[in-house]
């Protein structure tokens, strides 16, 4: 079976786990950022930067969207192929 599998390039939905994984580590960069000045005791950063947080759900949103696109594909795929 494993011989006629073909890798065709991206499949559905893996744009976005990329698009959700580089969003992510923005979000997981920005949260670092604002966590530092709080541990040292120095002046914490504007507000802006605890929203940037917030790009850490944002993306694992976008990566679990991408994975259940890519998921929905190969049932239609294997329901088509039983069928056919």
């Amino acid at each position: 079976m494993r011989d006629k599998t073909t890798d065709s390039g991206a499949g559905p939905g893996d744009r976005l786990v990329r698009a959700g994984a580089a969003v992510f580590f923005l979000g997981a960069l920005a949260t670092l950022a604002t966590l530092v000045p709080l541990l040292l005791g120095t002046a914490p950063l504007p507000t802006s930067m605890f929203l940037l947080s917030m790009l850490m759900g944002a993306g694992f949103l976008l990566a679990a969207a991408g994975l259940y696109r890519s998921a929905a594909a190969q049932r239609r795929a294997a329901r088509t192929a039983r069928q056919g």
